[in-house]
């Protein structure tokens, strides 16, 4: 079974027709190969290097790029148990980036530097969600 890597057209497209003017927070699950998979001719091919080495590299990459975007992690978590959802579904690494409006993840996304890193990603992930949200305000209930 292939896994999630990136979006299809369909759903970048409802991404894009949603409001842009406000923060948004991204909920990354992320799941890694046990080795990375470049593709062919790339200077890392057949390097040996495991999926969380090659998320760590595309990590590393984009840290300026989000930073200069006024971009931030917000919350990281490591998975322990599922209490509801299908069993055996694990993640790797969790966590919510925070940007200042979906214009900033966009230009994240088309930025070139931002698009030659982003290789290390799909060659790190065997499957993964990234579930856009609005922040909303918090407090001590559900409700």
């Amino acid at each position: 079974m292939t896994g999630h890597i990136d979006p299809d057209r369909a759903q970048f497209e409802a991404f894009k027709s949603l409001d842009r003017d406000h923060p948004i927070e991204m909920l990354n699950l992320v799941r890694f190969r046990a080795k990375a998979v470049y593709p062919a001719g790339h200077d890392l091919a057949g390097a040996g290097l495991s999926g969380a080495e090659a998320y760590r590299r595309y990590g590393a990459e984009t840290a300026p790029i989000i930073a200069r975007l006024g971009a931030s992690i917000i919350w990281r978590g490591t998975f322990q148990t599922t209490l509801i959802g299908p069993q055996g579904e694990a993640w790797d690494e969790m966590f919510i980036a925070r940007y200042p409006s979906a214009y900033a993840f966009l230009e994240m996304v088309t930025d070139p530097a931002y698009r030659a890193a982003v290789i290390h990603r799909q060659a790190a992930v065997a499957d993964s969600r990234l579930i856009r949200t609005a922040p909303t305000p918090t407090g001590a209930s559900f409700g």
